[in-house]
């Protein structure tokens, strides 16, 4: 048997002598931080940057075998050895001189100059490389808007500057810079997460999410779509990453949907879009929620648990758009090999299933989440014994490596962020591009949704996720949590709940306004106009007083979740959607088509926010949640039917109006009669629709 076959999985093909060495470091990289997450001490500083090196050293020599191009020249992997070792020498820096930095009251030597140019410099690069030219222009303009071009602009965006020095030592050392927050979710959360995954695919994880959904879909109408929307929902969990998913289910379900008689671009569009909501499905979602949660201050877990049913909500809309293709073609496909259900789950389901429970129950238990998933991880091997894909030590140490091959392109990304991130801190850029927002859309909060989800339109055409969510975060977030804050305290004022120190406010900032008796509610305009009269530094006590407890907290949630989920759309979103091309080079379709399939497939991406922004989707319990969820299924459907023109059967253009009206006030509901009217209405609809179908059928027949 010659190298190639011998490699692990993961290696196989790539039996060079640059191969063995990233197997090797990989494996140790992935090791030193599940030593590091469970029983290592560190400081957080040293580790992030060792986190930054280690994962650097992988990204440059291994980028040309992530892209399956052939062996490099030497002179291209001279530049990559050079650059890994730059990022090697950026940690012996910091690890042995940040006490002597300190101590000369952080005086700039030659050495200091070089090295904290060259991190940023590789970071930057390595983010070209995976994600393209975007994020380092982002970054660069932000450098240097805060270092000589801020001063040349006028009015709110004029920056006096900073010198040079400062702003690099701002860069490097800074909690705001590249080996603070960020970077400390990275190592600390996201590669404890993506290590996890990547053992439950090496484990037959990835088996059994694919034959699951193949057992349950199997005699469904357009059954193999619906196979990659269960199947990419479950692979999800595992990894959090749409191009993760596209590659590892997309594999299976493109060429099972093609079969079936699906256009290979839509099938590409399809695996796509169903595997973008790898990155909102709990309880492994994609990087930025672990980022939300340090934005926040909220705990993952809670995020977790209250993305659930928004996330199944979009799976929903998926199905529904794959159901009404499906019906329209008359695809019809029976799948006679896929295997049965309860033999699926009795033979593969335990090593994927244990260790998920394993997770949630130390989770629950008050464990931190990077502990939590690492013993889940360790669970995944012991399980792994008892099923038919024993993990002995040569598959511990691929799925190691693993970990850190698909984890690099992040941490780099992650880390490299950091550079914008403190010179949007720097800066106070963040505050003023809010203040922005509010100005533009006039305090109206359905403005500012349009406005922020075309601002993500724009950036996720040239953005990957992550950095697309970072971005819209750091500049409209306080602004979309206060426009929320204000909505509801003008419906609380409308209620009647006006307290005391909102009447003694009104007197003052707003005495042309007659408040009513207590108890008795205002006009909408009315409180709208004294909501807008209230100074803004005497704000927080009137929402603190309209409001319940923690209603500030929710806000903010709300806002991020809001950003958060419209910030996905750069996983479908032409001309830059990577998971796109992934798919379509599966399919043989194109990229564009695929994307714009994806696209209209994913559209829950923007009805599911309206839900965050005008219903307690997030703030009530779980029972408040299924009931919002109740209405909003019939009002996806509706609106996918409407967009397409076609439910069970042929819509008219009347028909479609009413749908797309119906559909619209189920998502953002205008009242509980209203819903039920809406209710009624979508019913009627859909009965005379069903009608007609039962006679094409008939007719066919």
């Amino acid at each position: 048997m010659n190298s190639t076959e011998q490699a692990p999985r993961g290696l196989r093909g790539e039996g060079s002598l640059v191969a063995r060495f990233l197997f090797v470091a990989g494996v140790l990289l992935s090791a030193w931080h599940i030593w590091l997450n469970t029983f290592g001490v560190m400081s957080e500083l040293r580790a992030s940057i060792i986190h930054f090196a280690g994962f650097a050293v992988i990204g440059a020599l291994a980028w040309p075998i992530m892209r399956g191009e052939g062996a490099r020249g030497w002179l291209a992997l001279a530049i990559d050895i050079f650059i890994g070792l730059m990022a090697v020498g950026c940690a012996i820096y910091l690890i042995t001189g940040e006490v002597a930095f300190y101590a000369r009251a952080s005086e700039f030597l030659w050495y200091d100059w070089v090295f904290t140019i060259a991190a940023p410099l590789i970071a930057l690069e390595l983010i070209r490389r995976t994600t393209g030219i975007v994020v380092p222009i982002l970054c660069i303009l932000g450098f240097t808007y805060v270092t000589f071009w801020g001063a040349w602009l006028g009015g709110v965006l004029r920056f006096p500057g900073l010198s040079v020095e400062i702003a690099l030592f701002r860069t490097f050392y800074s909690d705001d810079g590249m080996f603070g927050n960020i970077a400390l979710i990275s190592w600390n959360l996201v590669a404890m997460f993506i290590i996890f995954g990547a053992f439950l695919q090496v484990s037959g994880a990835d088996r059994f999410v694919l034959d699951l959904g193949r057992a349950v879909a199997k005699r469904m109408q357009g059954g193999p779509g619906f196979v990659a929307v269960i199947a990419s929902a479950l692979s999800g969990t595992i990894s959090g990453s749409a191009v993760a998913n596209v590659t590892s289910t997309g594999a299976v379900t493109i060429p099972l949907m093609k079969k079936a008689g699906f256009k290979p671009h839509f099938a590409a569009g399809v695996e796509t879009a169903a595997s973008t909501g790898g990155g909102i499905l709990p309880p492994i979602m994609g990087a930025g929620a672990f980022i939300m949660a340090s934005f926040t201050a909220i705990p993952y877990l809670h995020i977790a648990a209250v993305s659930a049913i928004p996330a199944l909500v979009f799976f929903f809309g998926v199905a529904v758009g794959v159901r009404i293709h499906a019906k329209r073609h008359d695809i019809r496909f029976v799948d006679e090999e896929a295997p049965p259900l309860m033999e699926t789950v009795r033979r593969r389901g335990l090593p994927f299933l244990i260790p998920f429970s394993v997770l949630l129950y130390l989770l629950f238990s008050g464990m931190s989440p990077a502990y939590a998933a690492g013993a889940a991880t360790a669970t995944v091997v012991v399980v792994s014994w008892i099923s038919d894909t024993p993990m002995g030590p040569r598959r511990i140490l691929e799925a190691l490596y693993l970990g850190a091959r698909t984890m690099a392109p992040t941490a780099v990304l992650l880390v490299g962020i950091g550079i914008l991130i403190s010179a949007v801190a720097t800066t106070g850029l963040g505050n003023v591009f809010s203040i922005m927002i509010e100005t533009w859309a006039g305090g109206n909060l359905a403005i500012a949704l349009v406005l922020i989800a075309l601002a993500s339109l724009v950036l996720g055409a040239a953005l990957p996720v992550t950095a697309s969510y970072v971005v819209l975060a750091t500049l409209s977030a306080p602004a979309l949590a206060d426009m929320i804050l204000n909505s509801s305290a003008q419906a609380a004022f409308v209620a009647g709940n006006i307290p005391d120190i909102v009447r003694a406010v009104a007197m003052l900032a707003a005495p042309d306004i007659s408040l009513p008796p207590p108890g008795t509610g205002m006009a909408a305009a009315e409180a709208a106009r004294l909501l807008a009269a209230i100074p803004p530094d005497m704000r927080a006590q009137v929402y603190d007083a309209s409001l319940s407890s923690g209603a500030a907290m929710l806000a903010l949630l709300s806002a991020h979740m809001i950003i958060f989920w419209l910030s996905q759309d750069s996983n479908v979103t032409p001309p830059v959607c990577i998971p796109a091309y992934a798919a379509a080079a599966i399919a043989n379709a194109s990229p564009m088509a695929s994307g714009f399939v994806a696209w209209r497939l994913a559209k829950a991406l923007y009805f599911v926010p309206l839900m965050m922004a005008y219903q307690p989707f997030l703030s009530g319990d779980i029972w408040v949640q299924i009931s919002i969820a109740a209405f909003a299924l019939p009002g996806i459907y509706a609106m996918s039917a409407a967009f397409e023109g076609f439910a069970e059967a042929r819509l008219n253009i009347i028909e479609r109006v009413i749908f797309g009206v119906a559909g619209f006030v189920l998502i953002v509901p205008f009242g509980q009669m209203v819903n039920w009217i809406a209710i009624v209405v979508f019913a009627i609809i859909m009965g005379m629709n069903l009608v007609r179908a039962r006679r094409n059928s008939a007719a066919a027949a």
